[in-house]
């Protein structure tokens, strides 16, 4: 991968409170990228990411699930995360290796409580973001008071680039697009895969007129191409307004705003082009720091050139196959068959298979290089928040923090010969969820699971009978 690859590549994921559409809108996102050729609904337990039996049952979202598309002919790694407060951690985990996040709020409830905290979890690693307000095509729905609503409830500078256009019963037919004045309509009878883009109807040219000079007049104050033509009453290029629009997002200064209906096939190409349009790539981020063995500073940069550095951010395991590292490459290249350093533990490990991840598939690759986000099977065991390195040039990445458990169950094996099984399906599910924990309880003996609360617990609970053929405990 060269320079110039690196450049087009994104690494975002997706974010908010539960039910706010983020796996359909991932399930459009692969659809129109053209990752699958049917699209899946989570009301019908047959959406790509969310492919764990619980989730499918459940129609939430339980662990973080990676994949790839391309659009406009860059590469964008995809992170669709939960939204329920219990497995918070993998909204963790995922922001710590991610260079944007898409946060949706829905058009009708707003900012919602987990979407604040998803929001404070984005600001913690300073990770740029875009909006996107779902489920517009609701009669209830109020574009303009969600957007008011991430103004007030989360202090965002928020920059709206489309505006909801509707017929006079209220019926959604479209988006306008303020950047390229243009109305915008997504065909259903082709699941909104056509896109026409049409000029401003009259009866919503005035109140575009209005949001379109706020954009602009913001789009000033931080460029001087865009105040040079604004003031002098001249059209501003497109090429201009995206400019500007990419520097205020990468510098985190504005959330850019889109809408749309992700379960109505409305609003979902936008996201795709803004991603690609105003997120940075990952040389264009600040460099990853670290230490090296002595306690000196370390800088990595996005580049294939330097040495090797990556980050696991998480480890999923079962019975039956080797551990996958979920691992985001930093700097340098490695290839199947290299050495590396785990520097956090001090071992060596060799590199056994690499893999393109998609849901629970995954697609060998042979080297993997600076930016890429991909599944690592290691020799040896690597865990949630371990460095992998060059032996010639180690360093120690920054350690993803993780809260402490706030319910704690005690359980015991339905029989003494269970006991040992139970022991090790539960150390296996606590090394891949850090939010899980297994001790003994001192005065009891008893086994003392503990995470985020009942759901999360219940959930790893039952895998132990699902994934690890053990009788569930009691």
């Amino acid at each position: 991968m060269s320079e110039h690859d690196v450049r087009r590549i994104r690494n975002i994921g997706v974010i908010a409170h539960i039910d706010a559409g983020k796996t359909t809108l991932t399930e459009r996102i692969l659809y129109y990228a053209g990752k699958i050729h049917r699209m899946g609904e989570v009301h019908e337990g047959t959406t790509e990411m969310d492919w764990m039996d619980q989730e499918r049952e459940r129609g939430i979202t339980i662990t973080a699930a990676a994949t790839t598309v391309d659009w406009r002919n860059h590469p964008i790694h995809i992170i669709d995360t939960p939204g329920h407060v219990d497995f918070t951690v993998e909204v963790e985990r995922s922001l710590r290796v991610l260079d944007g996040a898409v946060v949706l709020f829905s058009g009708v409830e707003g900012v919602e409580s987990q979407s604040e905290a998803v929001w404070r979890q984005a600001d913690r690693y300073r990770v740029p973001r875009l909006a996107f307000v779902n489920k517009l095509d609701r009669v209830e729905s109020d574009f303009g008071r969600a957007v008011q609503d991430m103004v007030d409830k989360l202090g965002a500078t928020v920059l709206p680039l489309t505006l909801p256009w509707r017929d006079r019963h209220g019926r959604l037919l479209g988006m306008v697009d303020l950047v390229r004045w243009s109305a915008l309509r997504w065909d259903p009878a082709e699941l909104g895969r056509r896109v026409e883009a049409l000029p401003i109807p009259p009866e919503l040219a005035t109140e575009a007129a209005t949001w379109r000079d706020r954009l602009l007049d913001k789009l000033a104050e931080a460029s001087d191409a865009v105040a040079a033509r604004y003031l002098a009453d001249e059209d501003v290029p497109v090429g201009d307004l995206v400019a500007a629009i990419r520097r205020a997002t990468i510098e985190r200064l504005w959330v850019p705003v889109l809408g749309g209906t992700a379960l109505g096939n409305v609003g979902v190409q936008p996201v795709l082009d803004a991603v690609v349009d105003y997120f940075p790539a990952p040389d264009e981020v600040p460099p990853v720091t670290g230490f090296s063995l002595t306690g000196a500073a370390e800088t990595r940069h996005a580049a294939p050139t330097d040495p090797f550095a990556a980050l696991v951010f998480k480890v999923a395991s079962d019975p039956y196959t080797e551990r996958l590292l979920y691992t985001r490459v930093y700097s340098g290249t490695v290839a199947e068959g290299d050495v590396v350093l785990n520097a956090t533990a001090g071992r060596k490990v060799r590199v056994v298979r690499l893999f393109r991840l998609h849901a629970n598939r995954r697609e060998r690759l042979d080297t993997v290089e600076a930016g890429d986000i991909v599944g690592c099977i290691a020799s040896g065991p690597v865990f949630t928040g371990e460095t992998l390195c060059d032996p010639e040039h180690p360093v120690v990445l920054e350690r993803i923090a993780f809260p402490d458990p706030v319910v704690f169950f005690a359980v015991e094996p339905r029989s003494e010969r269970e006991e040992a099984a139970l022991r090790e399906a539960l150390d296996r599910i606590s090394q891949e969820d850090p939010t899980f924990r297994v001790h003994d309880d001192e005065a009891t003996g008893q086994i003392l699971v503990g995470g985020m609360g009942e759901l999360q617990l219940e959930v790893q609970l039952r895998r132990v009978r699902d994934e690890f053929g053990v009788p569930p405990p009691v």
